[in-house]
C-alpha cells in the first residue's frame, strides 16, 4: 500500500543533499516544516518551509535543547493512521499528520575522534531530539518514511514523484536502516563514555563494548556444510581491507574463501615491493617477492606446488597478462589484486569458477605521494564461551634498527634482509612456526604444531618434498626456542642465520648452540603468536 506525502520534516545536522530534496518535495506540494538551522539554509536557497517552533506555538529553548520534544510533533509522527481515535484524537487537539521525517543528528562520532575532544565537547553533541524522532517516525513505519541518510533522498524522491507516497515495503525499509542508525548512534556513545576512566583519559577497552557490524550476504554455509554463516563488514571499513572487495568473476564466495583470502590479502599488502602471497587453509604455503607480479607468483609457487593446489593467490600489485596466464595453469579458488589489464581480465575469463577480486590498495596523498591504504584492524576479537577475548592487533612492524645480534657471527646485508622477510611472513604463520626463506622468497613452511621442533622438521620435509635446497638459507621462528634441539634441526638443515624473540630461560643454551654450529644469530624482543 502507498500512502501520500503531504508534509515533511526535515531537520538535519549534515546539510549534504538536503537543498536539494527540500526543493523537490516544495515542487511536487508537500508542506516542509523545519528546524532553526535546516531552516535558515533553506530560506536562503528560496524553499518555504515553516519553522518547528512556529508550528508547534513553543520557542525553541534552553540553547536548542527544547525543540522537537513536543506533542504536536510526536503526535504527527505517532499518530496511526489506520486508528480512527487516533486520527480524531490528534484533530482535537489540533495536530496534523507527519508523513515523510528527514533527520541526521548531531556529529557524535566525529566529534570525540577529534584529539583533544573533552567531556562536555561530547555531551554537547549527545542528540535528544533527533532520536526520539526517528524512534517516533520509525515506529509508525506504516504512516511515515524515515529518511536518515542522504543516500535514501534519490530513491526516495523517485517513488514519491511516480507514485505520490512511499509504499509499504519502502517504509518498513526505511524504517529498519533508521533502528539500525538510531542503535549505532547509541552504541558510538556508550562506547565512548564506557572508555572515560576516572582520570578523563580514555581506556582501549571500554567497560561495554558495542560491536557494529552491516551483513554483506549469506553465505551457503560455514566452515562445514552443517554450519549456517554470513559475511559481516565492520559499520566503517577501512579502505584497502577484504570487505571493500568487488567481486569480478567466479562463485560466490564461501566462508572458507573468506577466510583464507583474508590470510592471504592482509600478508601480501604488508609488503611495499611486488610480492604474491598463497595460501591454503589459513596459511602461507608459498611467499615471495619479484620484480613483477609474474615473477613473485612464480617464485611463491615453487615453495609448495602441492599446497598450492586449490589455493589463494594474492597480490599486491595489479596483474598483467603474464601474470594471469600463469596462475590460469593451476586450480585456484580466489585471486586477490589491486586491478587487473583488460588482457589479464580475458584470460582470467577462461577460468570461470575462480573467484577473481579488486580491492583498491593505494591512495595518493595531497602532495602527490603514494601511501599504501594498509586497512587493518584496530584490535583482534575471538568468542570463548559466552565470552570474547579482545587485543590490540599484532600490527608491530620489526626494523633494521631493532634486531639484536646475539651470536659472534652477524648476519650479512643480504641474510637481513632475508631474516626480515622472513620474520614478516611468519608473523602471518599460525603458531608454532617455523618460516625457512631465501633470496627473497620462502623455501619451507612448517604451520601449527604443537612442538616448534615438528614444525621446524616439517618445513625441511616440505622443501625436501619440493626440490629445494635449504643450504645458506634463513630461519623465522615466531616464539622463542625452548631448547637447542629445535635449532639444530634448522642447522642440519642448511640454514645459515635465524630470527627469532628470545626471552627464554635457556636463550644462552641455545644462543651456544648456534655459535657452535657458525649460525648467526639475532633477536627481536617481539613474539609473534598466531592460534
Amino acid at each position: 500500500m502507498t500512502l501520500p506525502i503531504r508534509r515533511a520534516l526535515i531537520s538535519v545536522s549534515d546539510k549534504t543533499g538536503v537543498v536539494e530534496l527540500a526543493r523537490a518535495l516544495a515542487g511536487l506540494g508537500i508542506q516542509l516544516l523545519s528546524t532553526g538551522g535546516t531552516a535558515k539554509l533553506l530560506a536562503q536557497h528560496g524553499i518555504a518551509a515553516t519553522e518547528v517552533s512556529a508550528h508547534t506555538g513553543f520557542p525553541e529553548m534552553l540553547d536548542g535543547r527544547v525543540k522537537t520534544l513536543h506533542p504536536t510533533i510526536h503526535g504527527g509522527l505517532l499518530a496511526r493512521r489506520e486508528v480512527p481515535a487516533h486520527m480524531e484524537a490528534i484533530a482535537a487537539h489540533g495536530i496534523v499528520p507527519i508523513d515523510l521525517l528527514v533527520i541526521n543528528l548531531y556529529p557524535f562520532e566525529a566529534t570525540v575522534a577529534r584529539a583533544g575532544c573533552t567531556l562536555e565537547e561530547a555531551i554537547e553533541n549527545i542528540d535528544i531530539g533527533g532520536p526520539a524522532m526517528v524512534r517516533s517516525g520509525a515506529k509508525n513505519w506504516r504512516g511515515v518514511g524515515v529518511l536518515t541518510a542522504a543516500d535514501q533522498y534519490a530513491g526516495a524522491l523517485e517513488e514519491i514523484r511516480a507514485t505520490g507516497g512511499l509504499s509499504d515495503p519502502t517504509r518498513f525499509a526505511l524504517a529498519v536502516a533508521a533502528f539500525n542508525a538510531v542503535s549505532n548512534y547509541d552504541g558510538a556513545i556508550s562506547d565512548y563514555l564506557s572508555s572515560l576512566e576516572p582520570d578523563g583519559a580514555r581506556s582501549e577497552f571500554p567497560r561495554q563494548a558495542n560491536g557494529r557490524f552491516v551483513k554483506l550476504q549469506d553465505l551457503r554455509y560455514g566452515e562445514n556444510p552443517h554450519q549456517r554463516a554470513a559475511f559481516y563488514r565492520d559499520l566503517y571499513p577501512a579502505p584497502g581491507s577484504l570487505v571493500t572487495a568487488r567481486q569480478l568473476q567466479g562463485k560466490e564466495l564461501s566462508y572458507n574463501n573468506i577466510a583464507d583470502a583474508d590470510a592471504a590479502w592482509e600478508c601480501v599488502k604488508s609488503f611495499d615491493t611486488p610480492a604474491c602471497v598463497i595460501v591454503k587453509h589459513a596459511n602461507p604455503c608459498g611467499v615471495a617477492l619479484g620484480a613483477d607480479a609474474a615473477d613473485a607468483y612464480a617464485r611463491a609457487f615453487r615453495t609448495d606446488p602441492t599446497s598450492a593446489f586449490g589455493g589463494i593467490i594474492a597480490f599486491n600489485r595489479p596483474l598483467d597478462a603474464a601474470a594471469a596466464q600463469a596462475v590460469s595453469k593451476q586450480f585456484v579458488e580466489v585471486v586477490l589484486a589491486p586491478g587487473y589489464s583488460e588482457e589479464a581480465r580475458q584470460v582470467l575469463a577462461g577460468r570461470a569458477n575462480a573467484r577473481v577480486l579488486e580491492i583498491a590498495l593505494d591512495q595518493v596523498r595531497a602532495d602527490g605521494a603514494t601511501d599504501w591504504a594498509r586497512g587493518r584492524n584496530a584490535h583482534d576479537v575471538k568468542r570463548v564461551g559466552s565470552g570474547l577475548l579482545m587485543q590490540s592487533a599484532d600490527n608491530h612492524e620489526v626494523t633494521l634498527a631493532d634486531l639484536k645480534v646475539v651470536t659472534r657471527r652477524a648476519p650479512t646485508d643480504a641474510q637481513l634482509r632475508d631474516l626480515l622477510f622472513a620474520w614478516r611472513v611468519a608473523k602471518y604463520v599460525k603458531s608454532n612456526a617455523i618460516v625457512f626463506c631465501g633470496d627473497g622468497a620462502t623455501v619451507g613452511v612448517g604451520a601449527g604444531q604443537m612442538s616448534r621442533i615438528d614444525s621446524a622438521r616439517i618445513a625441511s620435509i616440505k622443501a625436501a618434498n619440493a626440490g629445494l635446497q635449504l643450504a645458506g638459507s634463513v630461519v623465522a621462528s615466531d616464539a622463542f626456542f625452548p631448547f637447542r634441539d629445535g635449532l639444530d634441526v634448522v642447522a642440519d638443515a642448511g640454514a645459515v642465520a635465524v630470527i627469532q624473540p628470545g626471552g627464554s630461560v635457556r636463550d644462552d643454551e641455545v644462543i651456544g648452540a648456534a655459535d657452535e654450529r657458525g649460525i648467526a644469530m639475532v633477536f627481536t624482543g617481539v613474539r609473534h603468536f598466531r592460534h
